[in-house]
């Protein structure tokens, strides 16, 4: 076993430690960083030789500081206000009345409003918790009054709530951009036929069980005296605002006409005055807004902080080579070697949380599986999703426990898990469909050159 192979592993090492220790993740991944910055910059004293030389804490220092104050990175605040404040503008509630009203002659009317609420509020938010959890609080007391399944109606808050991570503008699109050097703007494109193909599989499968099986979403009774126009007028308002408020983001960012930045700072104001219109803007709402906003800015800011001065000093130890030569000396093809990692990411992804695996393990990885020959939008878009599977697979995904916070208290973890197995199939399905047809990801992007 050479040096570089001890450090790294020595790192990796301290770094599970602290974890399964209970510490933050940030402090751990800085704290380990600088830990072993000082170790490098002492060892040529001693006689020890390591590639960076001597210059570790000067190196560390240079990287946060480029990251931190990096312009790719702001989207992020403007992204998170959007979604605070869309969340307390009642977009989800009014969508699904409305939603709910014009869909319930089909098999599974309710749940198919689900998917398609968990699909525009990902495409508005792009936080994944607030999603889910919005989802849960909203739906699930409408599912179980229509006397829904609960295991479908849990899988399917859980699944669509989780579109979010995948979605634009999503918040792990912007971080994965920006470790990867990859164009936003193309990735947000890139995402967006992914997104909805696996909405789209969510929605055949939820109509096609409750045809066979229609005991588990009882058809809604329909008052034949109902106005058809007024429950089309309502649809009409509850899904127009977000609508235009995703189409002014993302469309400017696809037309060119302005960069990611300056469509979240879009973005950010507009969501203000559909609350302002909704008449639920006040003080109040600004300033929890304004401070979930900071406080997860802050949170998301340390982690990449941290992770910045582990990364670079991981790199200094030859952390990079050794990866790269460990994934470039598997005796396999280049379409098994993506494969095992994306498996890795995959299992990975259970312990730890999207941010850790973008910032640590997709900058090591990404850059060598791309030397195969591959698109590096293509890998991202994979590795969105296998992170997005891995967020709902039992018995550890995170959504799950967001589901469960969320759900009514006579709510088992049991019943959460029978009926999430089905759609984490789907997503192995819809990451199978992206791996054999490329297009599927990279079409959009193409159209743009």
């Amino acid at each position: 076993m050479t040096q570089d192979v001890i450090f790294v592993a020595l790192m990796f090492a301290a770094f599970a430690a602290g974890l399964f220790a209970g510490f933050p993740v940030a402090f751990v991944l800085g704290g380990v960083g600088v830990l072993f910055a000082l170790l490098g910059d002492l060892l040529p004293m001693l006689g020890i030789k390591v590639l960076a030389g001597s210059n570790f804490i000067a190196f560390a220092s240079d990287r946060i500081f480029g990251t931190l104050s990096n312009y790719s990175l702001v989207p992020m605040a403007m992204f998170v206000f959007m979604g605070l404040m869309l969340e307390r503008s009642g977009v989800a509630d009014r969508l699904l009345v409305a939603m709910g009203r014009m869909m319930r002659r089909l098999p599974g009317g309710l749940g198919l409003a689900v998917v398609a609420i968990g699909l525009v509020l990902a495409a508005s938010t792009g936080i994944i918790g607030a999603s889910v959890v919005l989802l849960a609080t909203v739906a699930l007391p409408v599912l179980r009054r229509a006397n829904y399944s609960m295991p479908l109606g849990l899988g399917t808050v859980a699944a669509s709530g989780c579109l979010g991570i995948l979605v634009p503008p999503s918040i792990m699109l912007i971080v994965m951009g920006d470790q990867l050097r990859l164009s936003v703007g193309d990735l947000f494109m890139a995402a967006i036929l992914p997104g909805a193909l696996l909405a789209f599989l969510y929605a055949v499968y939820i109509v096609v069980l409750c045809a066979i099986r229609p005991e588990l979403a009882p058809p809604q009774k329909v008052d034949p005296d109902e106005d058809t126009a007024s429950a089309v007028l309502d649809l009409v308002r509850a899904l127009v605002p977000p609508v235009l408020l995703m189409t002014a983001v993302l469309g400017s960012i696809f037309l060119g006409i302005a960069s990611p930045t300056e469509a979240s700072g879009v973005g950010a104001l507009g969501a203000t005055l559909l609350a302002a219109a909704d008449r639920q803007l006040t003080w109040q709402t600004l300033k929890d807004v304004s401070y979930g906003t900071g406080k997860t800015t802050a949170f998301l800011f340390a982690l990449i902080f941290g992770a910045s001065c582990f990364s670079v000093v991981l790199r200094g130890y030859g952390g990079d080579e050794v990866i790269e030569g460990a994934i470039q000396g598997l005796p396999l093809p280049p379409q098994a070697v993506l494969g095992v990692v994306l498996l890795v990411v995959f299992l990975l992804g259970f312990v730890l949380d999207w941010m850790e695996i973008v910032l640590i393990i997709a900058p090591l990885t990404v850059p060598v599986v791309v030397s195969l020959g591959f698109d590096p939008l293509w890998v991202a878009v994979l590795i969105a999703i296998c992170l997005q599977t891995s967020f709902l697979t039992p018995p550890v995904g995170m959504a799950l426990f967001y589901v469960k916070s969320s759900a009514p208290p006579d709510v088992t973890t049991l019943q959460i898990y029978r009926g999430i197995v089905p759609f984490v199939l789907l997503q192995l399905l819809g990451l199978l469909l992206v791996w054999l047809i490329p297009d599927i990801a990279l079409k959009l992007p193409s159209l743009s050159y």
